[in-house]
C-alpha cells in the first residue's frame, strides 16, 4: 500500500507533459476535531494518489489545510473524496484564477500540532466558534462603512504587493506575531466598531475571528474564501474590486493579478514593480521583489555578494554552503539591509504604474499547450562564455531541434539549438547519457529542466 511518492518531481512533470491534460490548482481548508490525524493523513493519500491529485497538504487534530493539483476532468471524482467526511461535505473548493499545470508536482500530506501555527497555548479558545462570513459584495459594503477597522492577516510580503483599501498590514514575518500586535493595537474598540479581516484563502482569518470573539471583540467579520474567492465573485459579478495589486501565492507563480495597480517597487532600484524573485544564490533564496532589468543585471540575486557566488565554480559553491542553515529556503521572507526600496507596514494604496496587459493570463481553456518532453538536465553555465551545459537523460536532441528551458527562477525560455557539442566534441545529434554544451544568452541554474518542443510534424 503506497503512502508515499515515489516519482521525483522531475517524472512527474513529464508525466503530466506527456498526458497533455489540463489540471486545476485549488486550495481549502476545514477545522473539525480529528481523533486520529495519521490515519486521516493516510487514508487521504490513498484516495488522492489514485485519481493523481497533487499539492502540499498539513493535517492536525483541529483540521486540514491544502493547496492542490488536481486534474480537471479528475475534479467531481476529488470532490468525492472529501464528501466522505462530515466536515468536508459542500466544503467550498477556491479555484485559482490563473491555471498552471506544474503547480505541485508532489502529493506531500504532513501531520502537524496545527495547520496553522499560532503560538496560543489556551484550551478555553474555541477556533469552530468564528466571526460572520461575508461575500465579496457585502464585504465592500462594509469596508466603506466608517466605523469599520479592516486588517490584513497576511505577512509583509505579501500585503506589500497588494492588500484592501484603508487596510491595516502589520509588519509581520508569519501569523503568530499578527494576533498580539492587531490585539494590542484594537483594545479600545472592542465593544463599537467592525472588526473586518482577510488573508489569501481564508484559513487564517477563520482563526483570527474566532481569537478576536475569544478576545471579547463584538463585531467580527471575516472575508469568505479570502482574496482568491473574492476575485472570483467580482469577475463572476461584475462588482467593482476594493482590492489593489495582486495576491501572492505560495506556488512557484508567487502571485496572481487581480488589479493592473501597481503599487510596490522594485526593491533594488526603486522602479515601480510587483514581481517577486528567489534569490539564484542557492545559499540565500531570498524572495525579493526584482523588475526585469535588474534581474538582467543582477542575474536573479539579491546582492552584488551573491552575484559573485553564483559565477564561483560549482564545488565552491557548495563548500560555501557547508554548514549554513538552508531548510525551507524557497520560501525564506527575511529582510536584507542590500533591499534600498523594502516596503513594509503601513502600506499606501496609491498605485505607482499600471501593468501591461499579459497574454498568458488569459484563460487557460483558450490556451494552446506547447507539446513538450523531457530529456535532460541543467549541469552548469560559464557565464564568461555564456555556454550551458546538460545532461541528456531522455530520447536525443539534434541540430534544428527547438527545445524549451525551464525553471523556478529562469521561467520558460525557447531557443533553437543550432550547434552541440557532446562530450567534449561536435555533433549533429545528442543521445541519452551524452553531456552537452552549447551557447544560451541567458544564465541556466542546476533547477532547470531541458525539453524538446515536439513540433506538428512529429506529431503526425
Amino acid at each position: 500500500m503506497q503512502l508515499y511518492n515515489t516519482l521525483s518531481a522531475e517524472e512527474r512533470a513529464q508525466l503530466i507533459d506527456e498526458a497533455g491534460k489540463e489540471r486545476l490548482t485549488l486550495s481549502f481548508y476545514a477545522y473539525a476535531k480529528i481523533e486520529d490525524p495519521k490515519k486521516f493523513r493516510d487514508d487521504l493519500f490513498i484516495a488522492w494518489n489514485a485519481l493523481d491529485a497533487l499539492g502540499r497538504i498539513y493535517v492536525a487534530h483541529e483540521g486540514i489545510n491544502a493547496q492542490m493539483s488536481v486534474p480537471a476532468d479528475q475534479f467531481e471524482a476529488f470532490r468525492d473524496t472529501l464528501e466522505v467526511y462530515e466536515f468536508m461535505r459542500g466544503i467550498r473548493l477556491n479555484v485559482a484564477v490563473e491555471q498552471d499545470n506544474h503547480s505541485f508536482l508532489k502529493l506531500t500530506i504532513k501531520v502537524r500540532p496545527k495547520i496553522v501555527a499560532d503560538g496560543l497555548n489556551d484550551e478555553t479558545f474555541d477556533v469552530t466558534n468564528k466571526g460572520i462570513h461575508l461575500k465579496a459584495k457585502e464585504f465592500n459594503t462594509l469596508l466603506e462603512d466608517p466605523n469599520t477597522i479592516v486588517v490584513d492577516f497576511r505577512n509583509h510580503y505579501e500585503s506589500e504587493v497588494g492588500h484592501f483599501e484603508g487596510a491595516i498590514t502589520p509588519d509581520v514575518e508569519n501569523f503568530r506575531e499578527s494576533l498580539p500586535i492587531i490585539n494590542e493595537q484594537l483594545q479600545d474598540f472592542k465593544e463599537d466598531k467592525n472588526l473586518l479581516m482577510y488573508c489569501t484563502g481564508g484559513i487564517r482569518c477563520e482563526k483570527a475571528s474566532a481569537y478576536f470573539k475569544h478576545q471579547g471583540f463584538k463585531n467580527v467579520f471575516q472575508l469568505e474564501g479570502g482574496i482568491i474567492e473574492y476575485t472570483r465573485q467580482i469577475k463572476e459579478e461584475n462588482i467593482e474590486s476594493k482590492f489593489i495589486g495582486k495576491n501572492f501565492v505560495f506556488d512557484h507563480r508567487l502571485g496572481e493579478r487581480i488589479t493592473d495597480d501597481i503599487i510596490s517597487q522594485c526593491h533594488q532600484c526603486g522602479k515601480p514593480c510587483d514581481n517577486h524573485t528567489n534569490c539564484a544564490n542557492d545559499a540565500c533564496h531570498l524572495l525579493f521583489i526584482q523588475c526585469d532589468d535588474c534581474k538582467a543585471a543582477m542575474e536573479n540575486t539579491c546582492s552584488p555578494e551573491c552575484l559573485e557566488t553564483i559565477h564561483l565554480p560549482w564545488e565552491e559553491q557548495v563548500a560555501l554552503r557547508k554548514g549554513l542553515q538552508v531548510g525551507n529556503k524557497i520560501f525564506r521572507k527575511g529582510k536584507s539591509e542590500a533591499l534600498k526600496f523594502k516596503n513594509s507596514g503601513h502600506l499606501s494604496t496609491q498605485p505607482l504604474a499600471k501593468a501591461a496587459p499579459n497574454p498568458e493570463t488569459k484563460n487557460i481553456r483558450q490556451k494552446i499547450k506547447v507539446k513538450k518532453t523531457l530529456i535532460g538536465k541543467a549541469e552548469h553555465y560559464y557565464s564568461k562564455s555564456k555556454i550551458a551545459q546538460f545532461l541528456i537523460e531522455n530520447s536525443e536532441l539534434s541540430v534544428g531541434d527547438q527545445i524549451l528551458i525551464s525553471g523556478p527562477t529562469t521561467g520558460e525560455q525557447e531557443v533553437t539549438v543550432t550547434e552541440i557539442y557532446a562530450n567534449g566534441g561536435p555533433c549533429t545529434t545528442a543521445k541519452a547519457g551524452d553531456q552537452i554544451t552549447f551557447e544560451l544568452p541567458f544564465r541556466v541554474r542546476l533547477s532547470d529542466k531541458l525539453y524538446k518542443i515536439i513540433t506538428s510534424s512529429e506529431n503526425a
